[in-house]
């Protein structure tokens, strides 16, 4: 089986060619035509000699794993279906903002190992860690999809699976969408989300990324029921894991806290949300929870919510309600999963 040309970073890539009697820099050569000009077709790289075009079919495969449908919302949301063979399939969205804003969540993983009870993903078991290359293909695809005039501006690791899960792809992945060869994104467009794996948290720090914690609990009594990765690692942990990272790269932690009625949306909850986060330099996102079947769990009204985030902000924590997108087509924050696949059929790209 060929390797796929899209997992490799640009060092990985010259070693590899090397390793067969290739030179070093045509690494470089590949990155630029690949990624640079969105080329694949290597009779079209014309600063390759002919022997080494006529021979890259047949050492990499430049195949894209196939969309099979782009769902709309109603409110400019557009999420993808990626066919990633064995019949598993992964989901993207792209999520319109203010100022021309385009921000694309990615999945790790096909289904999750950590079984958070809000979330749709974590129903379905871990079946698939992503490579880097089907990483890398959602932003690829979705790229080659949209207008001239538009292009995504941000990327955030909290589709499908838990990141630091699936550190290694994750991070090569990252390497390759931000190498000044290829797409060239900022670092700081990029966030990467975690559930609280704290011996990889350092990685995010390293790679220059933003950090954003799905919290979803001012304790660790609420917190273990709805994440049982708590009971491994509690807040106290946490806290003090983003408290390291503030610190080396003075950039603020986003908080992620979903709001589940009569578990999280408590006034007594918001007082004891920012007593934990007071002395980390961060932003809270507060999340109404998006309904799916059999959760369990019911979103608290507008009333209960205004209520949450303006006792926060009375506080004098930097609170923003999360708008909620893409709700109507289960692409919202939490609702992301394959089960909808076949009933997605009629809607082709």
């Amino acid at each position: 089986m060929k390797p796929d040309f899209y997992s490799f970073t640009l060092p990985k890539l010259e070693q590899f060619l090397e390793e067969i009697g290739e030179k070093k820099f045509r690494a470089r050569q590949l990155f630029k035509w690949v990624y640079g000009h969105k080329i694949t077709n290597p009779e079209l790289m014309t600063n390759l000699s002919k022997d080494f075009r006529d021979n890259l079919n047949n050492i990499f495969s430049f195949e894209l794993p196939e969309m099979l449908f782009e769902k709309i919302s109603v409110d400019g949301t557009r999420k993808y279906l990626f066919d990633l063979g064995d019949n598993l399939s992964v989901e993207s969205v792209l999520i319109p903002g203010s100022g021309g804003r385009l921000t694309l969540c990615v999945s790790s993983e096909v289904g999750c190992n950590l079984a958070c009870k809000f979330c749709y993903t974590g129903k379905q078991k871990l079946k698939k860690r992503l490579s880097a290359g089907e990483i890398v293909a959602q932003y690829y695809q979705v790229s080659l999809k949209l207008p001239e005039d538009l292009k995504v501006t941000n990327i955030v690791f909290m589709g499908m699976g838990e990141p630091l899960d699936n550190p290694t792809a994750v991070f090569d992945s990252i390497d390759i969408l931000t190498d000044s060869l290829g797409f060239c994104l900022s670092r700081k467009k990029i966030t990467v989300s975690t559930s609280g794996i704290i011996p990889m948290m350092p990685l995010i720090t390293k790679s220059g990324t933003r950090l954003a914690v799905s919290l979803n609990g001012s304790n660790d009594k609420v917190r273990s029921e709805v994440m049982p990765i708590n009971k491994k690692w509690p807040i106290d942990q946490l806290m003090a894991a983003c408290q390291e990272y503030t610190d080396a790269t003075r950039d603020k932690v986003t908080f992620e806290y979903v709001l589940l009625k009569g578990v999280t949306d408590s006034i007594e909850q918001a007082h004891e949300l920012y007593h934990l986060t007071k002395r980390i330099p961060c932003k809270i996102n507060i999340i109404p929870f998006n309904e799916h079947p059999n959760s369990g769990y019911s979103r608290p009204t507008d009333k209960a919510v205004d209520k949450f985030q303006n006792e926060l902000i009375r506080l004098g924590a930097h609170v923003l309600r999360r708008k909620t997108m893409g709700r109507d087509i289960y692409a919202a924050c939490g609702q992301l999963t394959t089960a909808q696949k076949s009933s997605n059929k009629e809607l082709p790209v």
